[in-house]
C-alpha cells in the first residue's frame, strides 16, 4: 500500500475527491508553505493564539506549521513511499521577519498574527521576482540534500508540473480567456505570465537537481480553469478532465 506525502497545493490534494475516489489511506499533506520557508528556522516569539473564526482547523494547523517549522520533521518521520511536489503555493509572498522566513498566506493574513510585535518590521519578498527566485533555488538545493541524506531517499519522487490556466470555462459552459492579472487572494494580485515563467523555472531546477524524479504533466489543452470548481474560479482550479488525467498518471506510478 502506498504511503504518500504531498508538498504542494490543492491541485494535487483535490485529484482524488474530484474524480470521485478516496485519497490514499496513508497521506501526509503539507501546504500553505514555500520551500524557502519550509527549510528556514522557526519564528521565535510568535504567540500561537486560537484560530480566527474564518479559519478551519486544517488551514490553521498548516499556517502554524509554517511558522514553527514542524513539517519537515513530520515528513521524514512519515517515511513516504511516494513524495509528490507541486509548486502552485509558490505564488505566495515570503516575509523576512525575526531572522527567518515565513509564507504570507491568506491564512496568516486573517489570523490576526500579523498584529503581533514579532511581525513589526517584517519585509515582503514578492513572488516572481529575482529575490524570491534566488531564495527558492537556494532552498531547492537544500531540499535535494535533505532528501539524499534521510529516509526520503527511498521514496519515489514525483513532480506535478502545473501551470496557471490562461482560459476558463464560465458558468454557461463557454471557454473564455482569463485576464492577464488575477487576484491570488484578497488584496494580492499576480500576472499569469509572470507566475508561469517562475513555475517553469522552478520545475526545471527541481528536475536538474533530482533527475530521477517522475513527472505528472497534464496536456496544455486540459489546463482550463473552471468557474464551477468547488473552490471557485482561479487559474489553478481546473476542469474535471485535468484531474482525471493527473489521476491516471499518478495511478500509473503506483499512487
Amino acid at each position: 500500500m502506498p504511503r504518500v506525502a504531498v508538498i504542494g497545493s490543492c491541485i494535487t490534494r483535490d485529484v482524488w475527491p474530484i474524480v470521485g475516489e478516496a485519497p490514499p489511506q496513508e497521506l501526509l499533506y503539507i501546504c500553505r508553505t514555500s520551500l524557502p520557508s519550509l527549510l528556514a528556522a522557526p519564528l521565535a516569539g510568535v504567540e500561537l493564539a486560537p484560530p480566527a473564526p474564518e479559519l478551519a482547523d486544517f488551514p490553521y494547523r498548516s499556517m502554524v506549521a509554517d511558522l514553527t517549522k514542524t513539517a519537515l520533521a513530520a515528513l521524514v518521520a512519515w517515511r513516504p513511499t511516494h513524495l509528490i511536489f507541486d509548486f502552485i503555493d509558490e505564488r505566495l509572498d515570503i516575509l523576512s521577519v525575526g531572522g527567518t522566513l515565513v509564507t504570507h498566506s491568506w491564512e496568516l493574513d486573517v489570523s490576526g498574527f500579523l498584529a503581533q510585535p514579532v511581525f513589526a518590521g517584517a519585509r515582503t519578498i514578492a513572488r516572481a521576482t529575482p529575490a524570491s527566485d534566488l531564495l527558492w533555488k537556494q532552498a531547492m538545493r537544500e531540499m535535494a540534500g535533505l532528501i539524499a541524506s534521510t529516509p526520503l531517499a527511498d521514496a519515489m519522487l514525483i513532480l506535478h508540473e502545473a501551470q496557471w490556466a490562461t482560459r476558463h470555462l464560465d458558468q454557461d459552459g463557454q471557454v473564455r480567456d482569463l485576464p492577464e492579472e488575477v487576484e491570488i487572494f484578497t488584496g494580492k494580485h499576480g500576472r499569469i505570465a509572470d507566475h508561469n515563467a517562475a513555475l517553469a523555472d522552478y520545475q526545471g531546477s527541481f528536475l536538474g537537481l533530482l533527475p530521477a524524479a517522475r513527472r505528472v504533466a497534464v496536456p496544455p489543452e486540459l489546463r482550463i480553469a473552471d468557474a464551477r470548481h468547488r473552490w471557485g474560479l482561479s487559474p489553478f482550479h481546473y476542469v474535471e478532465a485535468y484531474y482525471r488525467e493527473a489521476h491516471a498518471q499518478l495511478q500509473a506510478l503506483g499512487v
